[in-house]
């Protein structure tokens, strides 16, 4: 299928008759992109599939009110970063008889993962990116995989681009000093 511009993709949800093709060419364009940015939150594969699942129900069901203040895909970027933060959260309440936080249980979930194709220097990585704080760590992995300008940044998840800019210098330093100790 044939990637067509967001402008098109709009026009077509907009007209009752081709809104499934909306729908095909929307995700044709950016499932890859928005599974890859959930998956670096949730680390685990099949909940990356769940997340984007629900994040795909969540874009067609909100298309409509969709006021293009910003990019087709900074919304959608927004919305798979809330559902991605809102399952480790939802993960997070269902294991409460678990002394280990989250991030323990996603690194161990990346030690084990079938679909990680890294080496022992990415995951020892991956290990030092769980260590930080959640926006720190949403915020590392946008700049650093993804090299998402600090201005779409500041946008997807609504922070000032000098907060942004702290986060990340504060987040590489705690990456760094977890990978020259261990």
């Amino acid at each position: 299928m044939a990637q067509i511009d967001d402008k098109t993709i709009l026009d077509l949800f907009r007209d009752e008759k081709t809104r499934n093709t909306a729908l095909s060419h929307l995700i044709a364009k950016y499932q890859q992109r928005l599974y890859w940015h959930i998956r670096k939150i949730v680390i685990d594969h099949d909940d990356s599939d769940d997340v984007l699942q629900n994040t795909y129900i969540k874009i067609w069901k909100g298309l409509e009110n969709f006021k293009e203040e910003s990019q087709l895909y900074t919304w959608m970027y927004r919305i798979a970063t809330n559902e991605a933060l809102t399952h480790l959260k939802q993960k997070q309440k269902k294991n409460t008889e678990s002394l280990n936080p989250i991030e323990y249980q996603l690194s161990k979930s990346l030690e084990t993962d079938v679909y990680f194709e890294g080496d022992e220097i990415q995951l020892k990585l991956q290990q030092a990116i769980l260590t930080l704080p959640e926006k720190q760590r949403v915020v590392f992995n946008m700049r650093y995989y993804d090299e998402t300008p600090y201005e779409e940044m500041s946008d997807i998840l609504e922070t000032s681009v000098g907060a942004l800019k702290a986060s990340y210098h504060i987040a590489a330093k705690k990456i760094e000093e977890f990978l020259t100790t261990r």
